[in-house]
């Protein structure tokens, strides 16, 4: 700290009678020249200071007639200059405050300045001091080149006179504060009082919370009374956090912290704030296999079951309808507070699949879908509201004989169809495709096949007991095995085979069978 400007005339007279070599002394500024400055030392001549011993920062701020401390380096004579030395001054002072550090045991402050083999150097009032890397923190840090440029204080292990060897501790400064802290934290460590700390360390069973001086424990059990994967989901290393204390083992120095038990336990009163029936909102925290979580509140979540999330028979994954940080509306199923499991439901704020169907289907009107699945009996087709409709084999066509439906659809077409029935208790709908044309049997075929008339056909198939016979429009027909002629030659390839076309004559017609009988026997085109 500066004199006062008459404290300072006070020691500039004092100096007149007091010059001699190797002493300090408080000079005045007559001029700064391009080589040092001019100082005033109450002696006949005037002492000069080579100008390489000011900063940049202070040949700024020299102005004439401050006053500086000099130390007298040499006398040359009763009319020359004096030689004198600012960084001397310095050193000695400073030498003189590192002594009594030491012996009193007080902090000094310095600069760190640059990294050396094992440690750092550091600047304390011009003199550079070595800090060892074992006395840097009270953990070997990962990085010290951070340090380099800060103001830190430090404890002063070692010195010697020339100043050539002076050792400092960062790490004594800090545990006499942590130990200081300590003791502060000591006395304020009682069960169910509320306290700050910082956090320290995260693990995969809880954070360790800095109190000052003292680590507590806050296990991950004790973080929220909802559900949680791992401890950084609410820390990070480095926050300032209010908690709990739980419990403080003295003997052991353990102090056990609580984060949620700050709130109430929100499961206390979920029958009550949450009863069967009523409708919440929340957001989708977790998305799994079996369904959803959903947070209504901090500390209170419900699950979704998948068989609740839509009315489809077999629905997807959840995380086809979900989607983590989503909100939306359910309907509480079932509340135990006991187990601390709340069931929700959002299919049911909706309308289920066959509501919908009754609202928007009626028998005979025609539909859309795609097919789903192919089975001997018929083919199921889905339905955009959810729901499959059953083709029966026997929908398929009016007129061909259909083995199997995978002869005329495949899994994954687009079919039209129209409905046939809705039995919304049974949860069917019967559909059918032939239905889209009108029966052919009605007026069609009995207009355009009449009994005796002859027309021309290609061979479907050659059974034990037949030939069946594609007729024009689709219509098939059967030859009976006793009205096949075979051909009069008896080799192979003029035998009867698939494919072939063939007269024949129509020999009966039966409207409410669906059938129609041929033979291959006088038929006049072949005889005339």
């Amino acid at each position: 700290m500066e004199l006062k400007n008459n404290e300072m005339e006070r020691l500039y007279a004092e100096t007149f009678h007091s010059i001699a070599e190797g002493t300090i002394l408080r000079g005045r500024i007559l001029a700064v020249k391009p080589d040092g400055v001019i100082v005033d030392i109450g002696y006949k001549s005037e002492g000069f200071v080579p100008l390489n011993e000011f900063s940049e920062e202070e040949l700024s701020s020299i102005n004439v007639g401050n006053f500086i401390d000099v130390y007298v380096e040499e006398i040359v004579d009763s009319e020359g200059i004096v030689n004198l030395s600012k960084d001397m001054a310095t050193k000695i002072k400073t030498w003189e405050i590192l002594q009594k550090a030491l012996q009193e045991g007080t902090p000094v402050e310095g600069t760190v300045i640059g990294k050396t083999k094992g440690g750092l150097f550091v600047n304390i009032s011009g003199v550079n001091a070595f800090l060892p890397g074992s006395q840097i923190d009270l953990k070997v840090p990962k990085d010290i080149e951070n340090l380099i440029g800060q103001k830190l204080l430090f404890k002063v292990l070692k010195i010697n006179n020339k100043l050539s060897n002076v050792i400092v501790s960062r790490r004594a400064v800090l545990e006499e504060e942590r130990q200081r802290k300590k003791t502060e934290t000591l006395e304020k460590l009682k069960e169910g009082r509320l306290i700050k700390g910082i956090v320290k360390n995260i693990t995969d069973y809880g954070v360790f919370v800095d109190l000052g001086g003292i680590d507590g424990l806050l296990h991950i059990s004790d973080i929220s009374w909802g559900r949680i994967n791992h401890p950084s989901e609410f820390f990070a290393i480095g926050d300032e956090i209010e908690v709990i204390i739980l419990k403080y083992d003295e003997e052991n120095e353990r102090v056990t912290l609580g984060y949620k038990q700050k709130k109430p336990d929100p499961w206390f009163t979920v029958d009550e704030r949450y009863p069967i029936g009523k409708k919440v909102r929340g957001r989708v925290v977790s998305v799994t296999d079996y369904g959803a979580f959903i947070e209504l509140e901090e500390g209170l979540e419900g699950l979704v079951h998948v068989s609740e999330i839509d009315w489809l028979a077999r629905p997807k994954h959840p995380s086809k309808y979900l989607s983590i940080g989503e909100t939306v509306d359910a309907l509480v199923l079932k509340v135990d507070r006991d187990e601390r499991r709340l069931s929700l439901s959002i299919k049911q704020l909706k309308p289920s699949s066959w509501e919908l169907v009754l609202q928007r289907y009626t028998i005979g009107q025609k539909v859309s879908g795609k097919v789903k699945t192919i089975a001997d009996f018929g083919a199921f087709v889905s339905l955009p509201e959810g729901v499959d409709g059953l083709i029966h084999i026997s929908d398929l066509s009016w007129t061909k004989h259909i083995k199997h439906p995978s002869e005329v659809l495949r899994k994954g077409k687009k079919v039209d169809a129209i409905i046939l029935s809705i039995e919304p208790e049974t949860e069917r709908i019967a559909l059918g495709i032939k239905q889209l044309k009108p029966d052919p049997w009605l007026k069609e075929i009995p207009e355009k096949f009449k009994l005796g008339s002859e027309t021309k056909g290609k061979i479907l198939r050659v059974a034990d007991f037949g030939i069946f016979v594609k007729l024009e429009g689709e219509v098939e027909g059967l030859v009976y095995s006793s009205e096949i002629v075979r051909p009069l030659s008896e080799k192979p390839e003029d035998s009867i085979k698939v494919g072939d076309e063939i007269w024949v004559r129509i020999i009966k017609l039966d409207i409410e069978e669906r059938k129609i009988g041929l033979s291959m026997k006088n038929i006049k085109r072949l005889e005339g």
